[in-house]
């Protein structure tokens, strides 16, 4: 809930350094600004693309310039130098360099809560919660609204996204076509996060389903594996249009939350032994 507060420049919450820059976090409960200091030579994808784990940055920048100027090239061709004095915006799907002698200094509000985040060791086995989302009949909908409009839908799908797990603290893993994996420290936190995703999704044409459980994963580069990993898709394989479909160990670590839930029986799971009772959120 939004509440009037104030958080001084002095005195940021957490920062995070890497090559050639450093970034100031600054939490507001739901809203998290940051205050980037990118040094003359650093370049996401030298500098940050081995701590995110993607082909490109893919947070969706919101901000203004107080100092240098940033290079940007976004993966479908645009590009754009953005410098000192200017409010801008970066979509998710691009690499960005400084440009010049002068660090490129900003106050960003969006995509900072988990940019320059260290990932978890590869091969270090870790508790989750994991969601994976896909997009109901999506060969149908390109098929009655056309290419253009589809990418276009897609596009702003993935913002979207991406905005919410970045506010409920989730790791986008990686797109699935017209979906994604993510990973979340909290049971609580995924299922919100996922609401808030197909409430989006539906008000824009695009409903999804989702599947969220809560087990031992093991951290690669780049993805994540282990059989949680399979039990959550296989939770979302059940989920209805914009449902939000959890496992039964993912509902028992949620008692108490205010989330409530609809019992939606017992599902054989394909590929997973026996009968594997799944809950439907209610409210979020």
């Amino acid at each position: 809930m939004a509440r009037l507060q104030r958080k001084s420049l002095s005195t940021p919450t957490e920062t995070r350094t890497f090559p050639n820059g450093k970034l100031e976090i600054f939490d507001l409960d739901d809203v998290v600004v940051g205050r980037t200091v990118f040094q003359p030579g650093w370049r996401w994808s030298t500098d940050v693309k081995g701590i995110a784990g993607t082909p490109s940055c893919q947070y969706h920048h919101l901000g203004v310039v107080l100092s240098g100027t940033l290079h940007v090239e976004m993966d479908d061709g645009p590009a754009l130098d953005i410098g000192p004095d200017t409010a801008f915006e970066i979509p998710p799907g691009h690499d960005a360099w400084v440009v010049g002698d002068e660090p490129w200094i900003t106050i960003d509000m969006a995509g900072m809560r988990s940019f320059g985040r260290p990932t978890v060791g590869a091969g270090e086995r870790i508790l989750g919660s994991i969601l994976f989302t896909d997009v109901v009949d999506s060969t149908a909908t390109l098929a009655r609204v056309g290419e253009p409009r589809w990418r276009d839908l897609l596009s702003r799908h993935n913002e979207l996204a991406q905005s919410e797990l970045d506010r409920y603290r989730g790791r986008l893993i990686k797109q699935t076509g017209d979906g994604l994996l993510a990973l979340f420290d909290g049971a609580e936190r995924a299922v919100r996060s996922a609401s808030a995703i197909a409430a989006g999704s539906a008000a824009m044409g695009l409903p999804i389903r989702a599947g969220i459980h809560t087990g031992e994963i093991e951290r690669i580069p780049g993805d994540i594996r282990g059989g949680a990993v399979h039990i959550a898709a296989r939770v979302m394989g059940v989920a209805g249009p914009s449902e939000v479909l959890v496992s039964a160990s993912t509902r028992e670590l949620l008692a108490g939350s205010g989330l409530e839930f609809d019992d939606r029986g017992s599902h054989e799971l394909k590929g997973l032994p026996g009968l594997h009772q799944v809950f439907a959120v209610r409210t979020a």
